[in-house]
């Protein structure tokens, strides 16, 4: 009787370990079919003339996507440039002051960011900027993205800098350090692992927005690197293209949709390399 139950007791086990793994594999199954079904459709289309080539016209065979690569990384490069300085300010403020009224409305403030829909974003910033300069433009494209990029580097800089001892800080300081020196050169190098994976990770959220820029940067068929003029990106151009009735464009939304893929692929495993790297250790 007791061998009995024993058995019923492992038979329970293994298939509740065999229900654990089946929902666990429903998480990864999906991922691996979107990623399958894009490298099917989208390795064909790669090639060098693709990637550095400006798009042909219409109803014409080949093209490439040169003007929307250069205009998302024109517009990652303002997003960063507007948002880590902002970020890493907040978050200095929150760790110096935890319990202070400015550091909770800037906590409130994050959370309430992160929740706000991308295409609300875009129709602020169309507001703010676009409308008042009478143009759609990269500058537009890359505040909206910046903004939208501010929560995640707060936090993950915030988590970061609570894991730096204070002893550091209150060493430098004790040495006569003034308080810039401390920050500069004790408290930021501590903490850039959390700073460098908050960029990473802005930097990923952002690279398939496409709702903030049809509103800001618009879209744009030639090469632009002007910061006051419409630019294109990859997300803007795979939403064009693929819903347009040329089966050579769908071709080339494709290829770009492969493109994007694998450039947040790729952020995403320098994150994870980033923070083994570089972990606190105190």
């Amino acid at each position: 009787m007791k061998e009995l139950t024993v058995k019923k007791r492992m038979a329970k086990d293994r298939l509740f370990h065999s229900l654990v793994l089946f929902f666990a594999s429903l998480v990864v199954i999906p991922l691996l079919f979107l990623l399958g079904y894009i490298f099917k459709k989208g390795i064909a289309v790669i090639n060098w003339d693709f990637i550095v080539s400006m798009p042909a016209g219409v109803g014409e065979s080949g093209g490439g996507i040169v003007h929307s690569l250069v205009g998302t990384l024109l517009l990652i490069l303002i997003a960063v440039f507007l948002s880590v300085p902002v970020a890493v300010g907040a978050a200095l403020f929150i760790n110096d002051h935890p319990k202070n009224r400015i550091s909770q409305l800037i906590r409130f403030t994050v959370d309430m960011l992160q929740g706000i829909p991308s295409i609300i974003m875009g129709i602020v910033i169309y507001i703010w900027i676009v409308l008042p300069m009478k143009n759609f433009s990269a500058l537009a494209g890359g505040v909206a993205l910046g903004i939208m990029m501010l929560p995640i580097i707060i936090k993950s800089t915030e988590e970061t800098l609570k894991m730096v001892p204070e002893s550091l800080k209150e060493a430098s300081l004790a040495l006569g350090a003034p308080y810039y020196k401390t920050v500069l050169r004790v408290i930021l190098p501590a903490g850039l692992s959390g700073i460098l994976t908050g960029i990473l990770l802005g930097v990923s959220r952002i690279a398939g927005e496409t709702a903030p820029l049809l509103f800001t940067a618009f879209g744009n068929p030639f090469l632009n690197t002007d910061l006051f003029k419409p630019v294109d990106a990859l997300p803007l151009l795979i939403y064009n293209y693929s819903t347009s009735p040329y089966p050579e464009w769908i071709r080339i939304a494709w290829g770009a949709s492969f493109i994007l893929v694998t450039f947040v692929l790729i952020l995403n495993l320098i994150t994870r390399w980033v923070v083994k790297k570089w972990q606190i250790k105190f």
